[in-house]
């Protein structure tokens, strides 16, 4: 799962870079928190999570790093696109930030279950 997750961290960093780009050059600011939470969840958490799965192979090769793996890349998405249309203004998008944004903690704590569980000096 590790590398898994390094490439797809790679992409939310170049959605993150390019919505970060596309504000400075409208001057209009009111996506930065999507874009923060893009390049945190996405690109900068995915990236740390990738790491760790390849040192401590164990926790990367378990059932729940799959399952963190695609409750992540699942649920971030949803929360993004729910909240980008928020704050475009659109409030009956907000079920899709409140369901992706616990789904997105959900996957948090099954990663650190996970590496709770799996990461041991011994590897």
């Amino acid at each position: 799962m590790g590398i898994k997750l390094i490439k797809i961290s790679v992409v939310y960093f170049v959605i993150g870079v390019l919505l970060g780009l596309y504000m400075s050059m409208t001057g209009q600011y009111i996506y930065t928190s999507v874009h923060a939470h893009i390049n945190l969840l996405g690109w900068t958490s995915m990236t740390l999570a990738g790491i760790l799965y390849l040192i401590f192979p164990k926790a990367g090769m378990s059932p729940l790093g799959k399952v963190h793996f695609w409750l992540h890349n699942i649920a971030l998405p949803v929360m993004m696109l729910g909240l980008f249309f928020v704050l475009a203004g659109n409030l009956q998008w907000l079920p899709l930030v409140s369901v992706g944004g616990i789904v997105v903690v959900i996957a948090v704590i099954v990663f650190a279950i996970n590496i709770i569980m799996n990461v041991n000096i011994e590897e």
